[in-house]
């Protein structure tokens, strides 16, 4: 079993640790600290030596920042994890607040007086941010103070770094040669006259050198960094205990990740830096040197490229979806059949074992989410031990996991009902699944960002005074993290969708103490045909091919189009899946027409 069940973090843990930060803040006359969910590489999930906000206050979401003051301490997270927070926190000591409505400086300025001293780790913040923030500060008089990681004076047994081993991509999987990558690259900054750019994301490393890790559980990336210069050679810099099986290239310099900050320094300008993702420290590192290290202000340009999946990459992404959807339907077959006492850690279980007797799975793509129930309305639910929920009838169960294949990564959510549904389970289940027939079916101008089709999704429920607090979609990678920029279905991005770009399509309902509905497949953007006036637009293609659950669909709430939809979509996974046996007989009942 890759994923496990017990209780990471728990509130009573809050107090001490919270109690020891400030002893060392009001010794050093610090006024504020801030704790965020991130590493050096600004990554969304973290290795257990960066997991220093679920350890000091016991939330283990995968995003959000804690600030402590010497009277109070503000755990920010956004509608994901409202209710999550509240379960997991001591609330009388970190009081939740909601995040993005409430902002971190206007926050600070309320609770502190002038010439305050806020506090942070440079590692931990990207340039962006801190710019932000700093200008903010200003306006109200508190001073904005960079310093080493105060949780790791405190935390006496914390992990050692990651050693993961490294793996070679080969071009069969990857659908591009390294040096070819490294050229493309090196050619962008040349023609924009920079000598240099400054790679932090793990992935943007692993997808330009072709190569896999295991320094983080569910994302098989690298910590590395990388400097690539407009001659295509790199400088990676890792711990050598990790490239014992990365292919010699002598164009490919490696170096020890405490070599970092030299070669900084020793660059030659103009350098290209991303500020959304670099670390606050690597600017600084730059301007240490003084004014002959000329910092240029871009996108990290290995994201779009790594974003447009390649034919190979699309093809690979097709064959793990179709693995991955018979999985999925031994998973939902076996599911009827159970009896009640089923539990969330029995689904769980089953699930995973399901996609483990594919022999291809090298990982799960995130821990998988089965809530029952109540627990179905928390966005990003974990089951432990201690919240394992038997399943009851007339419930909805909801099931949002994933597969970590070489040839592509799975993300998928059902959600199914336990007997039988109520009228109400079924009308708001069958208004999250016109969101997501009426993505599916989207043509759109060449040049929309997700920002423009967001609400085609959520139109449904609007029209019934219903959303959900989370963005419709986002991007995915290559046998790579399972949440990839640049790209997204939601209201706040604005960057243009482009062939080849994968996409998960997940509009939801929530209903906090009652049930969770969410139903998402991942499509890829691709050339629309063109029709009409010949317009140039695009389309998506699904990629995932898993039945929907029959009873919770309304059929009198259906157009004829999006009945023409479910019954095409249905037909096509009968013809494309071979399961066998009881399955089979399952898969053919799920995949009647309306």
């Amino acid at each position: 079993m890759f994923q496990r069940f017990d209780d990471t973090t728990s509130p009573d843990q809050g107090p001490p640790r919270l109690k020891a930060l400030r002893e060392i803040m009001e010794k050093d006359g610090y006024d504020a600290f801030i704790v965020p969910r991130v590493d050096a590489h600004q990554g969304e999930y973290v290795s257990d030596r960066d997991a220093r906000l679920s350890w000091l206050t016991g939330f283990t979401g995968s995003a959000g920042f804690c600030v402590v003051l010497r009277d109070k301490a503000g755990i920010f997270v956004d509608g994901r994890y409202r209710v999550q927070v509240r379960n997991q926190v001591d609330t009388t000591l970190f009081t939740p607040v909601d995040w993005p409505e409430h902002q971190l400086g206007p926050w600070l300025a309320d609770n502190l007086k002038a010439h305050a001293q806020v506090v942070y780790d440079p590692w931990l913040h990207t340039i962006a941010d801190i710019e932000q923030l700093d200008t903010t500060m200003a306006k109200a008089g508190i001073t904005l103070v960079a310093t080493d990681n105060l949780i790791d004076e405190i935390w006496h047994d914390q992990p050692a770094p990651p050693q993961g081993k490294i793996e070679f991509q080969p071009i069969e999987l990857s659908g591009e040669k390294s040096g070819d990558k490294r050229a493309r690259i090196a050619k962008i900054l040349k023609e924009q006259g920079q000598r240099a750019t400054v790679l932090t994301l793990p992935d943007s490393i692993c997808w330009l050198l072709n190569i896999r890790g295991t320094d983080i559980p569910r994302n098989p990336v690298v910590h590395a960094f990388a400097l690539l210069h407009d001659t295509g050679k790199v400088d990676l810099f890792v711990d050598p205990a990790k490239t014992d099986h990365l292919p010699p290239d002598p164009h490919i310099r490696q170096h020890p990740p405490e070599a970092f900050e030299h070669a900084l320094g020793a660059l030659e300008g103009p350098v290209r830096i991303d500020k959304s993702t670099a670390p606050m420290a690597v600017k600084w590192v730059l301007e240490a040197e003084g004014e002959q290290i000329e910092i240029v202000y871009a996108d990290d340009p290995c994201i779009l490229p790594k974003a447009c999946k390649n034919p190979t990459e699309i093809e690979g992404a097709r064959t793990a979806h179709i693995r991955d959807a018979h999985a999925m339907v031994n998973f939902l077959a076996w599911l009827d059949e159970q009896q009640p006492g089923l539990t969330e850690i029995d689904v769980v279980t089953a699930l995973e074992g399901f996609r483990a007797e594919t022999n291809a799975l090298r990982d799960i793509s995130f821990e998988t989410i089965a809530g029952a129930g109540p627990n179905g309305a928390i966005v990003h639910y974990r089951c432990t031990k201690s919240t394992n929920r038997a399943l009851q009838d007339g419930e909805l169960l909801l099931v949002d996991s994933g597969g970590q294949y070489v040839d592509g990564t799975t993300d998928i959510t059902r959600t199914v009902v336990m007997g039988s549904p109520t009228r109400e389970q079924q009308e708001c289940y069958t208004l999250v699944l016109q969101g997501m027939i009426a993505l599916s079916m989207a043509r759109f101008p060449r040049g929309l960002a997700g920002r423009d089709i967001d609400a085609l999704a959520r139109a449904p429920l609007w029209r019934h005074g219903f959303d959900y607090d989370h963005g419709t979609g986002h991007g995915v990678g290559s046998y790579l993290s399972v949440h990839e920029g640049p790209a997204r279905i939601s209201r706040l991005s604005d960057v243009a969708l482009q062939p080849g770009m994968i996409l998960s399509n997940e509009p939801g309902y929530y209903r906090e103490g009652a049930f969770g509905i969410r139903i998402e497949n991942l499509i890829v953007v691709q050339e629309a045909p063109q029709i009409g006036d010949k317009r140039d637009q695009l389309n998506f293609e699904t990629l995932t091919w898993v039945p929907l659950d029959r009873r919770l669909i309304a059929v009198d709430m259906l157009s004829p189009s999006e009945r023409d939809w479910i019954d095409g979509y249905h037909a096509t996974i009968a013809e494309k899946l071979s399961v066998q046996g009881k399955a089979r007989d399952w898969l053919e009942a799920a995949t009647q027409p309306l």
